[in-house]
């Protein structure tokens, strides 16, 4: 990735993915890069350059303007095909999230070692997968839990994992469930003390970014950030605090949602809920976090919910 020194290389830059994530990402790394006097390349799936949403048209447009270089591949491609788009590039870091399916971020991963990318940091913008570990009834965090054992059998490849928790938007999320800012009910997971951490994607975007550039760098690493560290109870608080409204709030037990597990044990929203109300490895102490040791200033629970109400 860079001399022994410490230094990190910015040339040959792929990010994958041009979601809420990616944009987030690039808006913050691209101007950095292309600063430097390097290039900047993000993979889309080719439905996005053939018959793009408004949506997408609008990021295909920002991305020209931010001097970023597209190309596509389908990211369901075969490891050997994958591999063969990495090899150009020295750092990948991939913001695509489950859009293939399962086994989509083993895949990724073995073909980025086969490519033989100096840097990469995978998805892995979640929760604590070390302390989750497998067996905790969500798929996707056991193939999770997985790309990080593969990481760490090999040494070709450095790596960083950027813990971040769930998107902060999440929690207002209607099929969720946890706040629903409509019906005016707010849902405690596990418990009303049971905690989570939530960041923004913005926040995401610019705290990948100021690792990534870290200088002396970071390697074979796993960085935690936070927006926000906050228990289901003091969410209550804030949410009403905020509104000025007074919310109906249910305590959702474990057994009640391992009970709801049992009978939908494929409902993606009800495997998510569980999990989370299992508290361990969903959150940690904000004050050990990047953003707190470098005093990046990053958005809370309020701060979130009052920018999205024009507060």
């Amino acid at each position: 990735m860079a001399t022994d020194n410490g230094k990190v290389d910015t040339r040959d830059i792929l990010v994958l993915g041009a979601g809420q994530l990616g944009m987030a990402v690039l808006r913050a790394l691209a101007p950095r890069i292309r600063a430097a006097g390097n290039s900047i390349t993000c993979l889309v799936a080719p439905q996005m350059l053939n018959n793009p949403s408004e949506q997408e048209k609008a990021n295909l447009e920002e991305l020209r303007s931010l001097g970023v270089t597209v190309i596509s591949l389908d990211l369901s491609a075969d490891e050997d095909s994958l591999a063969e788009a990495f090899r150009p590039y020295r750092t990948v870091v991939n913001c695509t999230g489950f859009v293939a399916g399962p086994g989509t971020q083993l895949r990724i991963t073995r073909a980025v070692i086969k490519a033989g990318v100096r840097r990469y940091f995978p998805w892995q913008f979640g929760v604590d997968y070390d302390i989750v570990g497998r067996g905790s009834g969500q798929p996707v965090f056991d193939e999770q839990y997985e790309v990080r054992q593969l990481l760490r059998s090999q040494n070709a490849v450095e790596w960083v994992i950027v813990s971040t928790g769930m998107f902060t938007s999440f929690l207002f999320e209607p099929s969720f469930d946890v706040v629903n800012l409509d019906r005016g009910t707010i849902h405690g997971l596990g418990s009303w003390d049971t905690k989570v951490t939530v960041t923004t994607p913005e926040d995401v975007g610019r705290l990948t970014t100021e690792i990534l550039l870290s200088e002396p760098r970071i390697a074979n690493e796993v960085v935690f950030v936070a927006g926000d560290t906050i228990s289901y109870g003091h969410l209550a608080e804030v949410v009403e605090r905020v509104t000025g409204r007074t919310f109906e709030k249910t305590e959702w037990t474990l057994d009640k949602l391992r009970a709801d597990l049992a009978e939908a044990p494929s409902d993606v929203m009800v495997r998510y809920r569980a999990a989370f109300a299992l508290g361990d490895g969903m959150w940690w102490d904000k004050s050990g976090t990047f953003n707190e040791r470098r005093r990046i200033k990053v958005t809370d629970v309020e701060g979130y919910l009052r920018a999205r109400l024009g507060h």
